[in-house]
């Protein structure tokens, strides 16, 4: 996965639900309602969406620590959906940083977040709209 060249998100994706941190402790309260949401959400016929929430709320989690540590505050989260996917988009008022993907580390160094992000989601980009960045995660929608 590489985040060196900027890229937009999927253009039709409906809002679902939105979140603004300040500081790492509201972590918890954006992986709860990341639940919520997404399980509240229209689903696929048998009801299932296997592992995407767990896979949405740990990404959620690494991109929002990311912006937190590395932006400028607020960090501002959107999940969105589209007919077959949806899109975590984590958004910090640093629009000049490029993300970037960390070299070997020993284990428990950190930094190691979107590598991560790239092993979960079925696709990672970034992309600066001139007073933010967004770094984007997709997810697809099981099938029935």
């Amino acid at each position: 996965m590489s985040l060196e060249t900027a890229s937009r998100p999927p253009a039709a994706a409906d809002d679902i639900q939105h979140w603004v941190l300040d500081n790492f402790a509201e972590l918890r309260r954006l992986r709860a309602g990341l639940f919520e949401a997404l399980n509240g959400e229209p689903m696929p016929p048998d009801g299932k969406l296997d592992d995407v929430p767990e896979q949405v709320a740990i990404v959620a989690t690494e991109l929002a620590t990311n912006a937190i540590r590395h932006g400028r505050p607020p960090t501002r989260v959107s999940l969105r959906r589209t007919e077959h996917t949806f899109v975590l988009d984590v958004a910090d008022e640093d629009p000049g940083t490029v993300p970037e993907l960390a070299g070997p580390r020993k284990p428990g160094k950190g930094g190691l977040g979107l590598h991560i992000v790239g092993e979960l989601a079925e696709a990672v980009g970034w992309y600066s709209d001139g007073t933010s960045k967004h770094v984007w995660a997709e997810f697809r929608i099981p099938p029935a």
